[in-house]
């Protein structure tokens, strides 16, 4: 009676064990992405750890790979180490250990939209035992484009499907450039230009990084009124360096000069702070009644973030929305309709702080849409660099409108003629732009391209005189340039030898290079 009895049992036993989940499937953690906020070029992501097993997790590493393009910046609750484009996130010594069902969130800010790949959550798949999802979502579908103003156009699109239930968002790309990510169906495309069209397509993304293929391209036009017009900015505007001693005044050099516009310089970091050259700050409003002077004299201002002493702000603040913060600060402290970012030096080969900036900026136009931005890049007679051309396209891709792509033609160290090197380096960056911006007409690119000189006396000794300057005026007459400036107004105006921060060293009479670029309209 006693046999019969263990071979039932034996029986139950083979049961239960074919029946019973495997044990790494109710041991396994797990880890979810998410993108908690979105803007134009970048997004705040997360994962969430989750101990799904019946005994504690004492530790834990999630670890993915991120496209080109796309970077971590700053990050919290984890500890982070970077091997190219691979990031290791281990746990803080506050939330390594999670009891059965306890859960653990880390995030960082993105530089870029590309999503994870390749995640493990401590060397096996993050999404525990059930295997990697390799099936992409759904191509969206419906995709249209309307809601069209001068400035803007709205896409909008159905919802895509996934094997997991849902879809963690959608990337939506303008004219083949890097996609915006967004978590609804619809983007508004904003600080585009007035009677323009623009392609869009849209592609799904789920939970483990699988993308869907792009829809197919479908366009829209802007209105014609409303947006930013080509030929409607300040035509010249040279700088003025307002950390002179005594501060210059931009009313009287106006007055003698002929000049009606001026670019303000610079605006750079106190910590993660709008400062006038580290002395002002303008949230106070300095020198407004200078610029409120030139406003009423029918000209009108241009601040300028940046320059080639100090720390750019967008080096300093390490998150889009800090950086915004500033930017938006200073352009509502003077009413700003014109900004300009001088990048030099080691900021332009700094990805992070570029993409950073480019966000920033494409923030501060949807908030200001009929801001006019610049960017002031060093440039050889070839055109501009290689890292200037990645500020550019960053800008681009983040979906800044820009109006003007300004070159610093100067300082080349060659033995050149530096009135030829200037009319050079425009005509190089307008054939870089068309790369850039296929869609475009000449006209188009020619408005977007603008030159400022150093007056007399360059840094490496080449002389950059009046002739030089009437050569340059004459060149942006016939090609209708976006813009003419010089560095710098007060060198102008002292007509001195001595000091290059205060004199041109060359013969010339006070303001005689104003008198000669006032000769340019647009």
């Amino acid at each position: 009676m006693r046999r019969p009895s263990a071979l039932l049992a034996l029986l139950v036993g083979v049961l239960l064990a074919v029946l019973a989940p495997p044990a790494s499937a109710a041991t396994t953690p797990t880890a979810t992405f998410a993108q908690t906020s979105t803007w134009s070029g970048g997004y705040q992501g997360a994962y969430t750890v989750t101990n799904s097993g019946s005994t504690t997790l004492s530790t834990w590493t999630v670890e993915f790979d991120l496209p080109s393009g796309t970077t971590v910046g700053s990050y919290w609750d984890s500890l982070l180490t970077q091997s190219g484009s691979h990031y290791t996130f281990k746990n803080r010594e506050y939330n390594g250990n999670l009891a059965p069902g306890a859960s653990a969130t880390f995030g960082w800010v993105s530089a870029g939209t590309g999503t994870p790949t390749n995640c493990k959550l401590n060397g096996g798949s993050c999404t525990g035992s059930s295997g990697t999802d390799t099936t992409a979502p759904s191509v969206p579908g419906g995709v249209t484009v309307g809601s069209a103003t001068g400035s803007s156009l709205t896409v909008r699109w159905s919802a895509s499907t996934d094997n997991s239930g849902s879809v963690a968002g959608y990337e939506v790309s303008r004219d083949g450039g890097t996609p915006v990510a967004v978590t609804g169906t619809s983007y508004t495309a904003t600080g585009l230009q007035a009677s323009t069209g623009y392609a869009f397509r849209v592609r799904a993304r789920d939970a483990a990084g699988n993308l869907s293929a792009y829809s197919t391209a479908v366009t829209g036009t802007t209105t014609a009124g409303g947006g930013q017009q080509p030929g409607a900015g300040l035509s010249t505007a040279p700088y003025v360096d307002m950390g002179a001693w005594p501060t210059p005044s931009m009313p009287a050099m106006s007055s003698a000069s002929g000049i009606k516009s001026y670019t303000m310089a610079f605006i750079t970091a106190s910590a993660c702070k709008a400062m006038w050259f580290n002395a002002y700050d303008p949230r106070d409003g300095w020198a407004k009644d200078q610029i409120d002077a030139i406003r009423a004299g029918g000209g009108d201002v241009k601040v300028s973030f940046g320059g080639a002493s100090g720390i750019e702000l967008a080096q300093a603040c390490s998150t889009v929305d800090a950086l915004y913060t500033e930017y938006d600060a200073v352009v509502n402290a003077y009413g700003l309709k014109y900004v300009d970012f001088d990048i030099e030096g080691a900021a332009t080969a700094d990805p992070t702080s570029v993409a950073r900036r480019s966000q920033a900026i494409a923030r501060l136009q949807q908030a200001h849409p009929d801001l006019r931005v610049s960017l002031t890049l060093p440039a050889l007679p070839e055109g501009l660099t290689t890292d200037g051309l990645n500020v550019v396209r960053s800008a681009r891709d983040a979906g800044v409108n820009l109006d003007v792509v300004n070159v610093m033609a100067m300082d080349y160290y060659r033995n050149v003629d530096y009135g030829d090197a200037a009319v050079q380096a425009a005509q190089s960056t307008f054939a870089q732009l068309k790369t850039l911006y296929p869609g475009s007409s000449d006209a188009q690119i020619w408005a977007k391209v603008g030159v400022t000189p150093m007056l007399g006396q360059n840094d490496d000794g080449h002389i950059y005189d009046q002739a030089d300057a009437r050569q340059l005026v004459a060149f942006a007459k016939s090609t209708h340039l976006g813009e003419l400036a010089f560095w710098e107004a007060t060198r102008d105006r002292n007509a001195c030898t001595g000091a290059l921060y205060m004199c041109t060293n060359i013969a010339q009479s006070p303001y005689e290079f104003a008198k000669i670029f006032a000769g340019y309209t647009g």
